[in-house]
């Protein structure tokens, strides 16, 4: 079984998968090391020093290697991954599990002013900034999560209510 977890910036997509995979003894992937781990190189460092558009190629490449291994795994892509390069219909092909963690704009607003250090995308934004900011990332992103072929809300639950939701759902 692939399973991928997709959703906005701090839905819980790594925390979620690492936890999912201790219960369901799989393997547990995070895009965005993998693709640190492959250039050598931090993700804010790769934006900085070749562009968002050199990232979205690299990330698209490394996500198709990924989706093409032969054993399981659950999959935290980053936050704008389905929305490029065709990458949810890569994603929904064959028998691999997509799960949008679909949080409120509300919920997203208050992780990421509580977490913005964590997050070099709105690091330097004054948290005034911040909700305008993530409604209109949610605007323009949730077409693409909405592909996915499952959907869990993640508002006011915890990452263990999160896991264990998925972990009924899956069996």
């Amino acid at each position: 079984m692939k399973i991928v977890l997709l959703g906005y910036m701090a839905s819980g997509k790594s925390s979620i998968g690492k936890r999912l995979s201790k219960k369901l003894s799989m393997r547990f992937l995070d895009l965005d090391d993998y693709i640190i781990e492959q250039e050598k190189m931090s993700i804010s460092k790769i934006f900085e020093l070749k562009g968002e558009v050199y990232f979205r190629l690299i990330e698209h490449k490394y996500l198709k290697e990924i989706l093409a291994k032969d054993e399981g795994f659950i999959l935290a892509l980053g936050g704008g991954t389905p929305c490029y390069a065709n990458n949810m219909e890569e994603i929904n092909k064959g028998d691999t599990l997509s799960i949008y963690l679909q949080g409120s704009t509300a919920t997203m607003i208050e992780r990421l002013i509580r977490k913005k250090a964590k997050r070099p995308l709105i690091a330097s934004l004054g948290d005034d900034k911040i909700p305008e900011f993530v409604a209109k990332h949610l605007f323009e992103r949730r077409p693409f999560y909405e592909q996915a072929k499952t959907t869990i809300k993640i508002d006011d639950k915890t990452k263990k209510e999160i896991a264990e939701e998925l972990e009924i759902f899956l069996y």
